[in-house]
C-alpha cells in the first residue's frame, strides 16, 4: 500500500489491510502502466486474465536486452583483452570493438601490453630509503657494496602474465635481485663501481630475461638502471682514502711513463747517433789506411825505377807542404842580385789560401788529394833543372 493511499488513515481501528486488496491495486497500476485495460462487460473489480503475464515478458525482455549488451566491450591500441568461459581461457581479442557472451557465463580482463612497468631493487621511490637486505652484496674479492638499480619491462605475452604465475611483479623482483647478485658475485668491487657498470647492467639484463623466460612470465626486460653503487656508510671514508691513494698511485706511474716516453727516445737517438759516427770514423780510418797504402806501393813502385830522384821529390814535396803555411821568405844570396823584389800582394795572397786550406776538413786539406796547379809543377821542374845544373 502506498503512503498516498486515501484509505490509509480511514483504517485506523479497523488492523492490517488486505494483501488481495493490495495485489490486486498492484496489478491495476501495472497493466495501466502497460497499455491493458478491463475485460469488456466484467465488473468493477474484475481484471483482464493474467493481467500480470505480457508486462513480465516485456520486462523480461529488456533485461535479457540489457544483459545481453553488456557482452559489448572496447579493446585500446595499447591493450589486448583475454576472455575467460567459466574461468577458462578462451581467446586474446585484439585492439577494437568486440562482444563476449556477458558475465557469468564469459568475462575478459583487459591487459596493457605497451605500459612501462619499474621495479626497484635496494631502495623504494628515492635512492636515500635503501632496504639494505636487497642492495648489500659481496663481490668476488670479499668486498661489500651497496647497489641501488632499477629494473623496467613489458608484458609480450598476457596470456603468461595472468595464468602462469600467481604473483609476476615479485617474480622480477626476485629474479633482478638474483641476477644482480650472480653477476657481482663473480665480479671484483672495482669493476663493479666504476668502469663495469655498464656491462654488470648489460649482463644482468640478459640473465634476468634468462630467468623469467623460463618461468614462462610473459615479460620483456627493456631496461636496467643503475641509480647508485657504492661501499657501505660504515666503511665510505676508508675507502674514499683508499680511492685517493690509488689515484696518487695512477698519477705518478703516469708521471713516469711521460718521464720515460721522453727520456728513451732521446737516449735512443743519441745512441743511434754514436753509432753512426762511430761507423763513419771506422769507414775513414779504413779508406785513409787503404789510400795511404796506395799510395805507398805507388811510390815503392816509382822509388825502385829511380830512387835518386824519387827521394828528391819526397824531399820537395814535404818542403813545400811545411813551407806553404810559414810567412818566411827564404832568399838565395849567392844566385840573386843587388836589388830584391818581394811579390807582397802575392805572399799575403798565399797566405790566406794557406789558411783557408788549413780550416777545410782533414780530407780536404791533406795535399795528396789536392790537385797541384800547372804553373806550380812547371816551377818546381825548372827549379830542379837548375840545381842539376853544374856550378862554376
Amino acid at each position: 500500500m502506498a503512503l498516498n493511499d486515501p484509505q490509509w488513515g480511514k483504517r485506523g481501528n479497523q488492523g492490517p489491510p488486505d494483501l488481495d486488496d493490495v495485489w490486486r491495486r498492484f496489478n491495476e497500476k501495472l497493466n495501466a502502466l502497460f497499455g491493458r485495460g478491463r475485460v469488456p462487460g466484467g465488473g468493477p473489480g474484475t481484471a483482464a486474465p493474467k493481467p500480470f503475464g505480457g508486462g513480465m515478458g516485456l520486462l523480461i525482455a529488456l533485461v535479457v536486452l540489457v544483459w545481453l549488451a553488456s557482452g559489448f566491450y572496447i579493446v585500446d591500441a595499447s591493450q589486448r583483452g583475454v576472455v575467460l568461459r567459466f574461468g577458462k581461457y578462451i581467446e586474446t581479442t585484439q585492439p577494437g570493438p568486440r562482444w563476449h557472451l556477458p558475465y557469468p557465463i564469459e568475462s575478459v580482463d583487459l591487459v596493457n601490453v605497451s605500459q612501462v612497468r619499474t621495479v626497484e631493487v635496494g631502495y623504494r621511490n628515492n635512492v636515500k630509503s635503501k632496504v639494505l637486505k636487497e642492495s648489500l652484496m659481496l663481490t668476488d674479492d670479499e668486498n661489500i657494496i651497496d647497489i641501488q638499480f632499477a629494473v623496467q619491462y613489458i608484458l609480450k605475452n598476457p596470456e603468461d602474465y595472468l595464468f602462469n604465475n600467481r604473483s609476476p611483479d615479485d617474480a622480477v623482483l626476485q629474479a633482478a635481485e638474483t641476477a644482480i647478485r650472480e653477476i657481482v658475485g663473480k665480479s671484483k668491487m672495482d669493476f663493479v663501481l666504476y668502469e663495469g657498470r655498464e656491462q654488470v647492467a648489460a649482463h644482468a639484463t640478459k640473465l634476468m630475461q634468462e630467468i623469467l623466460d623460463r618461468y614462462r612470465t610473459g615479460i620483456l626486460i627493456s631496461k636496467v638502471t643503475m641509480q647508485n653503487a657504492q661501499p657501505p656508510e660504515q666503511v665510505q671514508a676508508a675507502f674514499d682514502d683508499a680511492v685517493k691513494a690509488g689515484q696518487d698511485r695512477e698519477r705518478q706511474k703516469n708521471e713516469g711513463q711521460a718521464y720515460a716516453n721522453d727520456v728513451i727516445p732521446r737516449a735512443r737517438g743519441s745512441a743511434a747517433r754514436l753509432l753512426q759516427e762511430a761507423e763513419g770514423y771506422r769507414q775513414r780510418v779504413i779508406a785513409d789506411a787503404e789510400g795511404n797504402a796506395s799510395r805507398f806501393k805507388q811510390i815503392l813502385a816509382e822509388y825502385s825505377k829511380a830512387p835518386t830522384v824519387t827521394r828528391e821529390r819526397l824531399y820537395l814535396d814535404m818542403m813545400q807542404r811545411v813551407l806553404s803555411s810559414s810567412s818566411k821568405v827564404l832568399i838565395d844570396q849567392k844566385a840573386g842580385s843587388n836589388l830584391l823584389y818581394l811579390p807582397l800582394d802575392k805572399l799575403l795572397q798565399s797566405e790566406g789560401s794557406a789558411a783557408a786550406t788549413q780550416e777545410l776538413p782533414p780530407r780536404a786539406a791533406t795535399p795528396e788529394s789536392a790537385p797541384q796547379p800547372e804553373g806550380t809543377a812547371r816551377s818546381r821542374d825548372a827549379f830542379r833543372s837548375r840545381e842539376r845544373e853544374p856550378r862554376p
